[in-house]
Formats: structure tokens, sequence, C-alpha cells
């Protein structure tokens, strides 16, 4: 089996690694722990700058489009004026009506040629 020049060397560098990290950790257990933890708080500060100073997010993009989905609903609703002699059906008197008849839907019959046999030459 031929075995790649770099996974052999990507291998060796894991192995030093791991040999490293428990060397640290049997060493110095508490500046291990200190290291990883400074590592951790470093990644979390970067990650917080370059979320807040990055261009506009989907989330605000969304926002956005809701709140002006929101105020044109607001305007059509407003030009919808009810008579004002008209009585409101409460919510119990509104549960008995009947539901609307959905129009019929038209189906046409294409006839198809199932039943007629081809002409075959017979050999």
């Amino acid at each position: 089996m031929k075995i790649r020049k770099s996974v052999l060397l990507i291998g060796a560098l894991i192995l030093l690694a791991g040999i490293g990290i428990i060397g640290q950790l049997v060493k110095n257990p508490a500046g291990f722990f200190q290291q990883i933890a400074l590592m951790v708080l470093f990644g979390l500060v970067i990650f917080f700058l370059f979320r807040r100073f990055t261009g506009s997010s989907p989330n605000k993009k969304e926002q956005r489009l809701f709140l002006k989905a929101a105020r044109e609903s607001k305007k059509r609703n407003a030009h919808k004026n009810e008579p004002p002699g008209r009585n409101v059906i409460q919510g119990s008197l509104a549960s008995w009506r009947k539901p609307k008849k959905k129009a019929n839907v038209h189906l046409t019959v294409i006839e198809g040629k199932k039943g007629k046999k081809k002409n075959r030459a017979s050999l």
C-alpha cells in the first residue's frame, strides 16, 4: 500500500503536538489551563470584534424588510373602513356559520388508444 508523504507529515505533527500537550499538562497543569483559557478568551474577543465591525448582517436586512412590510400592511388596513351600522359577530356566534362551498373543478377526460391494437407485421 502506498502512503503519501503528506499523510505521514501530518501524522507526525499531530503526534508531536499530543506529546507536547501531555508534557505541559504533567509539568505545569495550572499554567496549561491558564494558557487554554487565554486562547479561548482571545478568540472570543476577536470573534465579537469581527462581528461588530463587519457589514450588514442578514438579521438586520430581514428586520428592515419585516418593518417595511408591517408599515405597508398598516396602510392597507387603514383604508379598509367598515360601515358604521354593521354588527360584528362575536366568537361563539361565528363558529356555527357554514363554510363557503368551493367551486367545482372541471376536469376533462382525454381518450387514449389503449383499446386499439397495433398493426404489426407478422414474421
